[in-house]
């Protein structure tokens, strides 16, 4: 019988080493889980934008990361400064999957797109993959884009 309770009672040595263990067992599953999340929202967006026209003003960006969100919610937002003829921003901590983004050029700083009595913009505007729409905005399929490593985009505004 005694034998027995010695084997159930381990001694505080064995118990610290058993604690420690366990412990670090759980920091190494919980450092390998928060590296690979932090990798996945790890991607960024670049846009260098560039003008032929107007250098004043400054540059509305919205960036869409789904169908259901496009042109309804904005997922991130940017309000860069023209200077130079060009304008540069770069969207930080992204998850890879599929975006679009739409622009314009904000000439007189009210921060909306101004348009004329027929709701045509006055304002050069934009979107992913140089599309424009036709009495609307062009479809989300159109403007998608699939990211899944860092990625720079180059816009020319005529």
């Amino acid at each position: 019988k005694s034998s027995t309770l010695k084997f159930l009672y381990l001694n505080k040595k064995d118990t610290i080493l058993m604690k420690t263990s366990f412990l670090t067992f759980l920091i190494l599953i919980n450092l390998v889980s928060s590296l690979h999340s932090q990798e996945k929202n790890n991607i960024s967006i670049s846009l260098d934008i560039s003008f032929t026209k107007f250098n004043k003003g400054s540059i509305l960006i919205a960036l869409y990361e789904s169908k259901e969100s496009y042109m309804k919610e904005i997922y991130k937002s940017a309000d860069v400064l023209v200077k130079d003829n060009k304008a540069q921003f770069t969207f930080h901590s992204l998850k890879k999957g599929v975006y679009a983004f739409s622009f314009f050029h904000d000439l007189n700083n009210n921060k909306k797109l101004d348009t004329n009595f027929l709701g045509i913009p006055k304002e050069p505007y934009g979107f992913s993959n140089g599309k424009k729409g036709r009495f609307g905005p062009p479809k989300f399929n159109e403007t998608s884009l699939k990211i899944y490593k860092n990625s720079n985009f180059k816009i020319s505004i005529e």
